[in-house]
């Protein structure tokens, strides 16, 4: 069963942490697709078209891949960065659009996906709308069902996860369901591929609005409202009167920006607001959710004592305080630690550096470019010290794809699992120490994938005092996924350091981040989260996602490793490397670092992880002891974003805020690396 922190007799609270990971899951998702970006949405024509609706974690995704299969058109919006999946499936010898809408919990919107997701339903003039819910969380999910009935769209309800439902002893009586709501109802599992033919039954049946536009009846002051705004609005809209009624009279500002509110419609409404007041919106919500409960509780039966399963167990184990935080250490050690330094950037990484590249590879390449290239200095940019092939090749294949690949699969068990979410819900309140919100913690947890992109996600929090608190400790103190599993991998043989340097890097982030949130004063915006359940990860849902991070890192970021050596070379051959390696090797000193050190800091402001891979390749030559290892990778993990991130700060915040997060983080950088180097030599720490 899911877990929230709103209990059932309030108001729910909007789902912020799922809307905003649903933009996520959104990018994520379609990754792994195999399909074709455009910018431009497919023209329809006069085929039947369907939209697919609901929340995130439904298994609306899911529903619509068996219904359509892989091919997939994915576009923006017009006008916003919000991707919405179009398709087609055949029924019946003819073509059917299909949308995948983004995840929305009512059609009064907050995010930018939801917003998008209410003007496909009330612009696109949707044949059929399937509103997917969880059967195990019909209360919460119900309200948007009833929100569209009123609307007069043309939903059916699919009622999706009836396996899971089953195993937590939880029946739930369609025909009942059916039979209150006045619409069709079908009830499946997508996953595992049952009941799809009810819902292609459903696409089948000719287009119909519900039987009954007004399932709930609210209290006589606002049922006069609507009536007298509904009568007055002019025809012709999509949406029925009733439901158009209700959002404008909540003060719904596209809405009514859109609609025209003027003359008779626009005195009623006017008098409507004066006579329901500002708390229209939480009146209208209270009804609704108990008509939903009332409608839930009379289709589910629940079987048994009530007694918690194990999911549910291990559920509450995650996101309490006092069992958590082992928890979590369990997940770093193991998951982390042992999977991705040990095993990804030892064994594999001794596979496939020493043995292969360095003991075959390398070799025979650099013996046949030395024999077809006459001269020395041209060959130098293929092989050699930074030659394209030695250095940007070996680095991105050898090195980093295998630690990045045995990242990337651990993090796809988490997600498949619905650990991230209790991790977040862990962490909310701490969070709100640090200015931020619980909705924070999706571009927080995205940046140990990719900071650059979990910069952009920072759009999704709601002030510009948690955007700028966001970015700047993205830039500061979160690693990459490269660079992490090779600081890991650099660790890996020495616990004591790998200790040290967990606690300094989240140290530094609540230090910071409280020091941010105190100059930066406001309050924190409030959020509720409503779990996915805590599932045994699928391994075809798991070797998808990973297959596909690993393609987007060959196609992303090997490109970017090869144009890194040539700029080196490029650097060399001019000189200005060697200029540069100069001005850094005094910083590396004060850190009590060998000078052959400053080229990782220099290469870590082309990549944070060609970085880490330098310092890697110098912990083999056994250049670094472990006090000088300790200190690299601290310094090395707060240095300067790499110039993708930093462009993207940029972009993002403005070149202002870009060059003044980087002007705190370098000095701030080696000072810290400076003060470790001094504790750990007056103290004698041997590491």
């Amino acid at each position: 069963m899911a877990v929230t922190r709103t209990q059932e007799a309030q108001v729910p609270r909007r789902d912020l942490l799922a809307r905003a990971g649903n933009w996520v899951a959104n990018t994520l998702r379609s990754a792994g697709r195999t399909g074709i970006r455009e910018e431009k949405e497919a023209d329809p024509g006069a085929r039947k078209r369907v939209l697919i609706v609901g929340s995130p974690n439904v298994g609306k995704s899911v529903l619509f891949n068996r219904l359509t299969g892989r091919y997939v058109v994915v576009s923006n919006y017009p006008g916003t960065t919000v991707e919405v999946s179009r398709s087609r499936m055949t029924l019946d010898g003819e073509e059917v659009d299909v949308v995948d809408t983004p995840g929305m919990y009512s059609l009064r919107p907050i995010s930018d996906e939801e917003r998008v997701g209410r003007r496909l339903l009330l612009n696109e003039h949707a044949d059929v709308v399937l509103h997917v819910v969880d059967a195990k969380n019909l209360t919460r999910m119900l309200p948007f069902t009833l929100q569209l009935i009123e609307c007069g769209l043309p939903v059916a309800l699919v009622v999706n996860m009836l396996d899971e439902a089953q195993r937590l002893g939880i029946t739930v009586d369609l025909k009942r369901l059916r039979e209150a709501l006045g619409i069709p109802v079908a009830g499946i599992s997508a996953l595992r591929n049952a009941g799809m033919d009810q819902v292609r039954a459903l696409i089948r049946a000719p287009r119909a609005s519900p039987t009954q536009t007004a399932p709930v009846t609210y209290d006589d002051t606002v049922e006069a409202a609507v009536g007298a705004v509904a009568g007055a609005l002019p025809g012709g809209d999509p949406v029925a009167p009733r439901g158009l009624a209700l959002l404008l009279l909540q003060d719904d500002p596209e809405l009514a920006q859109n609609r025209a509110t003027d003359g008779d419609a626009g005195r009623a409404l006017a008098a409507g607001r004066d006579a329901l007041g500002d708390g229209v919106e939480t009146t209208v919500a209270l009804r609704r959710h108990a008509t939903a409960r009332e409608l839930a509780e009379a289709a589910m039966h629940v079987a048994g004592s009530g007694k918690l399963g194990l999911a549910e167990r291990l559920s509450r184990l995650c996101t309490s305080p006092v069992t958590g935080v082992p928890v979590l250490a369990l997940v770093i050690w193991f998951g982390l630690y042992q999977f991705v330094g040990v095993f990804g950037g030892g064994t594999l990484v001794g596979l496939l550096e020493k043995g292969l590249f360095h003991g075959i590879i390398n070799p025979w390449v650099e013996a046949h470019v030395r024999q077809c290239v006459p001269w020395p200095w041209l060959a130098s940019l293929f092989v050699g010290d930074y030659g394209i092939w030695t250095l940007g090749v070996t680095y991105a294949v050898a090195l980093v794809f295998p630690i990045v690949g045995t990242f990337f699969l651990a993090f796809s068990v988490l997600e498949d699992s619905g650990y991230l979410p209790r991790l977040a819900m862990l962490v909310d309140r701490l969070f709100k120490s640090i200015g931020m919100s619980g909705k924070a913690v999706i571009p927080i947890v995205l940046g140990f994938g990719c900071d650059t992109m979990a910069t952009l996600v920072t759009r999704i929090l709601e002030t510009r005092r948690e955007r700028i608190i966001a970015t700047f400790l993205l830039s500061l103190a979160i690693p990459c996924s490269a660079q992490l599993g090779v600081m890991t991998a650099l660790l890996a043989g020495h616990s004591l350091a790998f200790g040290l340097w967990t606690g300094i890097m989240v140290g530094i982030f609540l230090l910071v981040g409280y020091l941010s949130a105190r100059l930066m004063p406001g309050d924190a915006a409030q959020f509720a989260i409503e779990l996915p359940p805590l599932r045994l990860p699928s391994p075809g849902n798991v070797a998808i996602k990973t297959l596909s991070r690993m393609h987007w890192y060959f196609l992303e970021v090997l490109p970017l490793f090869v144009l890194a050596s040539v700029g080196i070379w490029l650097a060399q051959m001019a000189g200005l490397f060697a200029v540069a390696i100069r001005a850094l090797e005094p910083v590396v000193h004060l850190l009590g670092l060998p000078s052959a050190s400053a080229e990782a800091f220099l290469f870590g402001f082309f990549r944070r992880d060609y970085g880490a891979a330098g310092l890697y390749r110098l912990h083999q030559s056994g250049v670094l002891d472990g006090r000088q290892l300790l200190v690299s990778v601290v310094a090395l993990t707060i240095f300067l974003p790499c110039v993708a991130q930093f462009l993207m700060v940029k972009k993002e915040r403005g070149a202002r805020a870009a060059l003044g997060m980087s002007a705190f983080i370098f000095p701030f950088a080696v000072g810290i690396g400076a003060l470790l180097n001094w504790a750990l030599t007056t103290l004698r720490i041997a590491l």
